[in-house]
C-alpha cells in the first residue's frame, strides 16, 4: 500500500506540474512597453507620467541597484478572449528568482517573497490599482476590446538577505551597489485567465496538502488520495480547459465532508508585517506600504469577507502625505471595519532599550493618530517581531487603555519553548494583560495545511481553549495576502482533517479567546527572548543617538514649558511633535537594535545629529526667555538632583564645582593597592590596571569581588555568530575570551566634592 499510495502521489505532482500549471493562462497577447529610467531618488507619478519614454523590449535588463524604472504599458485586449470562465490579466515577471503564484512557485522561493524587486501599477489618472510582487505577479484588465494603459513604477530593490544566508554584499549601500542593472524583465503581457483551471488548482493544493499532514492509517487520508487520483482522470491532458470543470467535480465530496467537532479553530486575519526599515532605507517603506496596502484593498474588492490588520501609526501617516487618494480609500475601509488598525503605537519598536517615557509616546502618538485620522482606537498591542518585551509594558499597555498584547517572536526561542500561547501577562507593577502568541509559529503565513496542522498540534491551552489567531500575508513588500490564499481559507472553513477557519478581526479573536478562558495561566515579568543578545551591542552610535535625543527632548520639553508658563512665550509643539516622532520612528525594531543596512543606520545617525541641533536650538532660546538680559552667568538644572547649589529642575548661581549626594561627599586618597574611592555607601578600589579588586559595601558590611578577583575587566570576545551576524551571541562565544589587562593609566581628574 504504501509503494501505490507514493506512485499515485507522484503522478498528481506530475500531472499538475506538466498539464495544469501550463493551462493557467489559455492565451496571451503582447502590449507596447516603453520605459523611464528614474536617476536618483524617487518621484511622484506627475512627473513620471511626464517624462520622455523609449520603447523597452521584454527581456531586456533594467534597475540599478535601489533604482526605479517607469514602465508604460499600453495595448488591447483581444476582441475573441469571451469564453465564459476567463479573465484577461495582465501578467507581469519583473526578474524574480522564480516564477508563477501561491504554490505555483519554485520550492523555497517564498522564503525570498518580499525581498526582490516590486512594482506599483498606476492608471494614467494617477490612481493606483494594486502592486507587482514575486508572488502576486498580475494586475486586472478589462473585458474583450478595452484599451489597457498604464504605468509600472518598478523598484530594482536588491535581495539583499541572499535567501537568508546573509553574506557581506556591496548593496547595503547606495554609495557601494553601483549602477549596473539588477534585473531582467521576463515577461509583461496580456494572458487569459482560465478560471476554472486556477480554481481546480486551488483544490488540488488544500487537499494535497491536507493529505501530507494526516496519518497513513486515517481513512480519511486514503479518501483524501483516491478523489485526487479519480481528479487526474477526470481531467483530458489534452484539453485541459473543456475538462477542469470535471475534475473539480470529483473533489466536491472530499472537499465538503465538514471538519470534526473537536477541531481546532482558527482566527484568521490578513496581515503583512512591514518592517519600517531592514534590508532597505525608511524612504523605500514608504513604497512597500503603499504597494500592500493597495493589494489589499484590490483583494477587498474581490472577498466579501477579507478583512486584514495592520500596525504602525507611522505606516498610516505616510501614506496620508505620500498617496492621499490611497489613504482615503483605507479610511474608507476601516469605517467598514474591514481594514483594522491595530497596534495603538507610532511604530512596532523595541521594548528594551527606549526609556519609558519614550514607550508611553509610542502610545501617544499612535492613538492619536488613529482616533484623529481614521477614528477608531486599537486595544491589541501588536508586536509580533520586536525582540523580547519589557516587563514595565503591562503597565503602559493599561495606562495607554489597550487590552490585548500580541507577539509571535517568542517562537524563536533557541533554549525554551514558551510553555503557553494564551495567558495573562503580568508586569512588575501587577498589572495584567490578556495575551496571545499564536501557536501556528509565523506572521507570515500562507494558510497551507502544514501551518493549520502545525497550529492545532502546538496549542498548548488544549482542554480549556480551542481558539488560535493565525496571521496571513506575505511581509516586507511581498505584497500581504493573496487571492491563493483567501482560497485556502474559504476551503479550510469547515474540512475534515484541519482546523475550522474563519476570517475575523483581531478584536472578536481576543474577545472569543477571554470568554474561554476564565482563569487564563499568568506569566510574571519579562517575556524575555531567548534569540537575538547582539541586539544590544550593535551599531552603538545610533543607540547613543537614541539615547541623547530621550534626554535632550525631555530637557527642551522642560524649558519650553517653563517659559510658556512663566514668560508666556509660545510653546513648540510642532518642532518638538516632529523631533518626537523621528526619534520613534528610529526606536523601530531592526533600526535601534541595530539589525539594518548601512544606509539605514547612516541616515539615523544624520537624523539624530539633526535633531541635537533643534533641539540645543530650542533649549536656548526657552533660557533666554527665562533669565531676560543681564550680564550674571547662570547655571540650568534640568536634573532630579541639587548640582552645583542649583535646585533640583530649577536656576541659580552655581556656588561649587561639584555634585552634592545623598551620600555626602565622597573621597579620594591613593594607597600601595591602588586608588581608593569612598562615601558614606560603598568604598571601591581600582588598581593600577584599571581594575575594581574591591566593591565594599559599607551598610551591609559586605565585599562584592571575590578575593583574587577582580571586576570591571575589559574583554574581548570572538565575534562570529552561527547565523545572524548583527543579531546573535551564540553560546560557543564564551570560548573565545581575551581578556585586556594590560596596565593602564589611572588618573584622578578631580577629588573631594568634584568627584561623584
Amino acid at each position: 500500500m504504501h509503494t501505490n499510495t507514493t506512485l499515485v502521489e507522484a503522478r498528481i505532482e506530475r500531472f499538475v506540474r506538466d498539464r495544469l500549471r501550463p493551462a493557467l493562462y489559455r492565451r496571451t497577447a503582447p502590449v507596447d512597453v516603453s520605459a523611464w529610467d528614474v536617476r536618483g531618488e524617487p518621484v511622484p507619478f506627475a512627473t513620471a507620467a511626464a517624462a520622455r519614454y523609449e520603447q523597452f523590449a521584454v527581456g531586456s535588463a533594467w534597475g540599478s541597484p535601489w533604482g526605479t524604472v517607469w514602465f508604460r504599458v499600453s495595448g488591447t485586449v483581444p476582441q475573441d478572449w469571451t469564453a465564459e470562465g476567463t479573465r484577461p490579466e495582465l501578467v507581469v515577471d519583473l526578474g524574480f528568482s522564480a516564477s508563477g503564484t501561491g504554490f505555483l512557485a519554485a520550492p523555497g522561493f517564498q522564503a525570498a517573497a518580499g525581498f526582490q524587486a516590486e512594482a506599483i501599477a498606476w492608471r494614467p489618472d494617477g490612481t493606483i490599482i494594486k502592486a507587482i510582487e514575486p508572488l502576486n505577479s498580475y494586475v486586472p484588465v478589462g473585458d474583450a476590446g478595452s484599451a489597457v494603459e498604464l504605468y509600472l513604477e518598478a523598484a530594482a530593490n536588491p535581495n539583499v538577505a541572499g535567501d537568508f544566508r546573509f553574506s557581506p554584499t556591496v548593496y547595503g549601500d547606495k554609495g557601494t551597489a553601483g549602477d549596473q542593472p539588477i534585473y531582467q524583465l521576463r515577461t509583461l503581457h496580456l494572458a487569459e485567465l482560465d478560471v476554472t483551471v486556477w480554481e481546480l488548482l486551488q483544490d488540488i493544493w488544500t487537499l494535497s496538502g491536507l493529505l501530507l499532514q494526516l496519518p497513513e492509517s486515517l481513512p480519511r487520508r486514503a479518501e483524501i488520495l483516491s478523489a485526487l487520483d479519480a481528479m487526474v482522470d477526470a481531467v483530458d491532458p489534452d484539453d485541459v480547459a473543456a475538462t477542469a470543470a470535471a475534475g473539480r467535480a470529483a473533489l466536491v465530496d472530499v472537499l465538503a465532508s465538514p471538519a470534526y467537532a473537536s477541531a481546532h479553530r482558527l482566527s484568521a486575519v490578513g496581515h503583512a508585517h512591514i518592517d519600517s526599515a531592514w534590508l532597505w532605507p525608511v524612504r523605500e517603506t514608504v513604497r512597500k506600504v503603499a504597494r500592500t496596502f493597495s493589494n489589499v484593498l484590490a483583494l477587498m474588492e474581490d472577498d466579501p469577507d477579507f478583512v486584514f490588520a495592520a500596525s504602525s501609526a507611522q505606516q498610516y501617516a505616510w501614506l496620508q502625505e505620500g498617496y492621499p487618494e490611497l489613504f482615503e480609500r483605507v479610511k474608507a475601509q476601516v469605517a467598514a471595519g474591514r481594514f483594522v488598525p491595530v497596534g495603538g503605537m507610532w511604530v512596532e519598536s523595541d521594548t528594551n532599550m527606549p526609556g519609558g517615557e519614550a514607550m508611553a509616546r509610542q502610545f501617544v502618538a499612535g492613538k492619536r493618530f488613529f482616533i484623529e485620522q481614521l477614528g477608531v482606537e486599537p486595544l491589541e498591542v501588536w508586536l509580533p517581531d520586536s525582540f523580547g518585551y519589557s516587563a514595565a509594558l503591562p503597565q503602559i499597555v493599561a495606562a495607554a487603555g489597550s487590552k490585548y498584547f500580541l507577539t509571535q517572536k517568542i517562537s524563536w526561542n533557541e533554549t525554551n519553548r514558551m510553555p503557553h500561547h494564551t495567558f495573562s501577562w503580568e508586569g512588575i507593577d501587577g498589572t495584567r494583560i490578556f495575551t496571545h502568541f499564536p501557536p501556528v509559529d509565523t506572521y507570515n503565513s500562507e494558510l497551507s495545511a502544514a501551518d493549520l496542522a502545525r497550529a492545532e498540534r502546538q496549542y498548548a491551552e488544549k482542554g480549556v481553549g480551542r481558539h488560535s489567531l493565525v496571521p496571513f500575508g506575505w511581509g516586507d513588500g511581498g505584497g500581504g495576502p493573496t487571492r491563493e490564499m483567501l482560497a485556502a481559507a474559504a476551503r479550510t472553513h469547515d474540512l475534515e482533517g484541519s482546523p475550522r477557519v474563519t476570517m475575523t478581526t483581531p478584536a472578536t479573536f481576543f474577545e472569543t479567546a477571554e470568554a474561554e478562558l476564565a482563569s487564563p495561566p499568568v506569566w510574571s515579568g519579562e517575556l524575555y527572548l531567548e534569540s537575538h543578545r547582539g541586539t544590544y551591542t550593535a551599531q552603538p552610535r545610533t543607540k547613543r543617538g537614541n539615547r541623547e535625543s530621550e534626554h535632550r527632548l525631555r530637557e527642551a520639553e522642560l524649558w519650553a514649558t517653563a517659559a510658556t508658563v512663566l514668560r508666556g512665550v509660545d510653546y513648540p509643539y510642532e518642532a518638538l511633535e516632529s523631533a518626537w516622532k523621528t526619534v520613534l520612528l528610529q526606536q523601530f525594531h531592526d533600526i535601534l537594535p541595530g539589525t539594518s543596512i548601512a544606509w539605514v543606520h547612516r541616515e539615523a545617525e544624520a537624523n539624530y545629529a539633526r535633531i541635537a541641533g533643534e533641539l540645543e536650538s530650542l533649549i536656548g532660546t526657552a533660557l533666554a526667555s527665562l533669565t531676560g538680559e543681564g550680564d550674571t552667568e547662570l547655571s540650568f538644572n534640568a536634573g532630579p538632583f541639587a548640582v552645583d547649589g542649583v535646585a533640583a529642575l530649577g536656576s541659580g548661581v552655581a556656588e561649587a564645582d561639584g555634585v552634592a549626594t545623598p551620600d555626602g561627599v565622597p573621597t579620594v586618597r591613593s594607597t600601595a593597592g591602588g586608588t581608593v574611592l569612598e562615601n558614606a555607601r560603598v568604598r571601591v578600589v581600582v588598581d593600577a590596571r584599571g581594575l575594581v579588586t574591591s566593591l565594599y559595601d559599607l551598610d551591609a558590611r559586605r565585599e562584592l569581588v571575590p578575593a583574587g578577583e577582580a571586576a570591571n575587566e575589559l574583554q574581548l570576545f570572538r565575534d562570529t555568530p552561527t547565523q545572524w551576524d548583527a543579531w546573535d551571541i551564540d553560546e560557543h562565544y564564551k570560548r573565545g575570551r581575551q581578556s585586556v589587562d594590560e596596565s593602564a593609566d589611572v588618573t584622578v581628574l578631580a577629588d573631594g566634592a568634584g568627584v561623584q
